[in-house]
């Protein structure tokens, strides 16, 4: 059974009944992911439309279930684009649903621009939502400023929809490059790739996204995209590969094929299809990449590195012990999340003191649990 409301009254009548039976809603978007936890499915796919767009001041608002593809077209009229870039996980997944703008808020979703750009949540200025007392909430608004007390905006991204059902979020947007350029360094191993990423993040010349993909059927390459106004991002280029030099020669990607190639990298097509039993994405501290990207040749997995090493791609073949592999990544200081594979927890357990933390926050917005419980660690 699945609801799909169409407004935000009714889906405070829906939380209130829930409430009311003591039954639990496993709450969606477009249903790319798969993500949802036990109980009856509410669909946010009907709360469609743009309820607020003003280029001058770029913002947009729009209800939770409009999907990405028509708030991006709206924006690209005006020269504008969501700065983060959500990731889209239907082809590593095998899905055919709609990504929605309020999943990418609830999952806190981006691509290969969150090193430069930030997050989601950093874009994320406003969200209207219904918690479990059915009580509708609205926080944040139109412009971005500093906030005091509970910031309900940056919690509400990446709640996965645990506290509280999303109807309504505004984003500030920015202008779209004029020029994009990709520099490309072949076949350095991946701790040389980590340490030219991490000289390259380091220096005035606004790396926009940097990736390594390790060669399968040909040398590595080691990639850095930068952006903006031509004459700016040709300087910006000559001078990096100039700064490179001693991790080789320098060479380009062709204009044609850089955007297909960050997409690929962006959406983690690497690991789509049957291949591997698990994909794990390993959330790290550039410093201590070198420490997943150990794990992985000496487990014999596959991998991609992007943001730098702050996210690095784990494909698990069938006969591996995952367990493991989960804990060596947790004693080597990354935070993964399971995004395919048959297994109880998405996520880690938390530690003692996240644990409880996690428990008080959903207490406060979801007493009685309705809302996707056990999705996340930490939460009751």
């Amino acid at each position: 059974m699945s609801l799909c409301p169409t407004d935000e009254a009714e889906v405070v009548a829906i939380v209130t009944e829930a409430r009311g039976s003591g039954a639990q809603l496993a709450i969606r978007g477009g249903g790319t992911r798969g993500l949802a936890g036990p109980g009856t499915v509410v669909e946010t796919t009907g709360l469609t439309g743009i309820t607020l767009y003003e280029p001058a001041e770029m913002v947009i608002s729009a209800r939770a279930g409009t999907p990405v593809a028509e708030v991006q077209r709206r924006l690209a009229e005006k020269g504008q684009m969501l700065a983060f870039d959500p990731m889209d996980h239907r082809t590593l997944l095998g899905r055919s649903g709609t990504p929605t703008i309020g999943a990418v808020a609830a999952c806190n979703i981006s691509g290969s621009r969150r090193v430069s750009a930030g997050a989601a949540r950093d874009h994320l200025i406003g969200v209207r939502f219904v918690n479990g007392r059915g009580e509708i909430i609205k926080s944040g608004g139109r412009v971005m400023k500093n906030v005091t007390g509970l910031d309900l905006v940056k919690l509400s991204a990446g709640a996965h929809g645990t506290l509280g059902i999303l109807t309504e979020v505004t984003f500030k947007v920015l202008p779209v490059p004029q020029t994009r350029m990709t520099l490309c360094l072949e076949g350095l191993t991946p701790e040389t790739a980590l340490d030219a990423m991490t000289e390259a993040m380091a220096t005035p010349f606004e790396v926009s996204a940097a990736a390594c993909l390790p060669g399968k059927d040909g040398p590595s390459q080691t990639l850095m995209r930068l952006e903006g106004f031509a004459d700016s991002c040709r300087y910006r280029f000559e001078r990096l590969a100039d700064h490179l030099g001693t991790f080789g020669s320098a060479g380009e990607i062709a204009a044609g094929e850089d955007a297909g190639l960050w997409t690929s990298i962006r959406d983690a097509h690497a690991f789509a299809g049957t291949e591997y039993e698990h994909v794990l994405r390993v959330h790290v501290s550039p410093s201590r990449a070198h420490e997943i990207v150990s794990l992985a040749q000496g487990k014999d997995l596959a991998f991609t590195i992007d943001w730098a090493g702050g996210l690095i791609w784990l494909g698990v073949p069938a006969g591996v012990d995952i367990e493991n592999i989960r804990e060596r990544i947790v004693q080597g200081g990354g935070h993964l999340i399971h995004v395919r594979g048959a297994i109880e927890a998405r996520s880690p357990p938390a530690g003692a003191a996240v644990r409880a933390l996690g428990q008080r926050i959903k207490q406060a917005f979801d007493p009685e649990g309705i809302f996707n419980p056990g999705l996340l660690a930490g939460h009751i």
